[in-house]
C-alpha cells in the first residue's frame, strides 16, 4: 500500500512555481486575502497561505474586517480590488459569519481574479470543460494527486463521499470529464443514499469529503482501492499539546490493509490545497498580462 505524500507533492509544486515566479522582471504576482472575525482556524490558514505565497515570491496583502461587519462594507472592498490593476488574485477565506451570504459574496469577485474557483461563472466553465476558468483549490489538489501518483481513472468507478460546491460536485465535474485523469464513471453519494457502503464497495478510488470523523472503515472498501481523504475534523485529545487531534473522514487503521493508495490527514489533501491556490493565482497573473 502506497501511503501518498502530500506534503512531498505539494512542496514540488511549490518548487516549480518559485522557479517560473522568479524568471519574472518587471511584476510580481499579487494575491489579495480578505478575512472577516478572529476564527483561530481562518487565521491559522490565511497565515500559512501567506507564508506560503512568500516563499514563492508573490506578494499577498490581508484585508481584515471584524465579525459584525456589514455586506455593503465587505462588497465595497471586493470592488475596490477588482478594479485594482495590481491585485491578481482575490481569496475570501470561508466560512463567513452568518449575516454574509456566501454565494453572493464569491459571485461577487470577478471570475478573472476568483483564484478560490468559488464564482458560478467558473463553476459554469467547469461544467462545459472549459479550461479558461479557475478549478476550486481542494479538487484541483485531488486530481494533481491522482496525475502524481499515476493512479487510472479512465474507464474506472470514482465514488464520490459528498455533494458540497467547495469539494464533492467540483471533484465528481473533474472525474467525469475528458482526459486525464478523468474519463472515469463517477457515482456522488451523500447523506441521503440508501445503502452506502453496497456503492462504496464497488470504488475503484474513492474520495471520501462527508465531514464525519472516520466515517469510511475498512468494512466499506474493497481490496486494490484508492482512497483521498479529504476529510479534516479535529477530535479532543489531552495528551496533545493543542488539546485535539486531526483524523479524516477515513478509518485509517481499518482502510489502510485493503488500499493500493490512501492520503494522510494530516499531510495529503491539505498542503495541496495551498499549492494549488498558488498555481491559480499565477495563472491569474499570466492571464492579466496578456490582455
Amino acid at each position: 500500500m502506497q501511503v501518498i505524500d502530500g506534503n512531498a507533492i505539494a512542496e514540488a509544486i511549490i518548487k516549480e512555481l518559485t522557479k517560473e515566479v522568479s524568471a519574472f522582471t518587471e511584476r510580481k504576482p499579487v494575491v489579495a486575502f480578505i478575512r472577516v472575525g478572529e476564527d483561530p482556524a481562518s487565521v491559522s490558514y490565511v497565515r500559512k497561505k501567506q507564508k506560503t505565497a512568500e516563499r514563492i515570491g508573490i506578494e499577498s496583502r490581508l484585508h481584515l474586517f471584524p465579525e459584525d461587519v456589514s455586506e455593503r462594507e465587505l462588497f465595497n472592498q471586493i470592488d475596490t480590488l477588482n478594479s485594482d490593476s495590481t491585485v491578481n488574485g482575490i481569496l475570501i477565506q470561508a466560512p463567513l459569519p452568518r449575516h454574509l451570504n456566501e454565494t453572493a459574496t464569491f459571485n461577487r469577485v470577478h471570475p478573472e481574479k476568483d483564484v478560490d474557483g468559488f464564482n458560478t461563472l467558473n463553476i459554469g466553465k467547469l461544467c462545459q470543460e472549459d479550461a479558461s476558468g479557475f478549478v476550486a483549490c481542494t479538487p484541483a489538489g485531488i486530481v494533481e494527486l491522482i496525475k502524481r501518483s499515476q493512479i487510472e481513472t479512465e474507464g474506472r468507478h470514482v465514488v464520490v463521499l459528498g455533494r458540497s460546491q467547495i469539494v464533492g460536485k467540483p471533484a465528481a465535474l473533474l472525474m467525469m470529464r475528458k482526459g486525464l485523469p478523468g474519463n472515469a464513471t463517477v457515482t456522488v453519494c451523500h447523506s441521503r443514499t440508501k445503502d452506502l457502503p453496497s456503492i462504496t464497495r464497488q470504488a475503484d478510488v474513492l474520495i471520501a469529503a462527508i465531514g464525519r470523523p472516520n466515517f469510511v472503515t475498512g468494512d466499506m472498501v474493497k481490496e486494490g482501492v484508492a482512497v483521498i481523504d479529504v476529510g479534516i475534523n479535529r477530535l479532543e485529545d489531552r495528551s496533545k499539546k493543542s488539546g485535539y487531534r486531526l483524523v479524516g473522514d477515513v478509518e485509517f487503521i481499518t482502510v489502510a490493509p485493503k488500499a493500493d493508495y490512501l492520503t494522510p490527514v494530516p499531510g495529503g489533501v491539505g498542503p495541496m490545497t495551498v499549492a494549488m491556490l498558488m498555481q491559480n493565482t499565477v495563472r491569474a497573473f499570466h492571464l492579466a498580462q496578456n490582455k
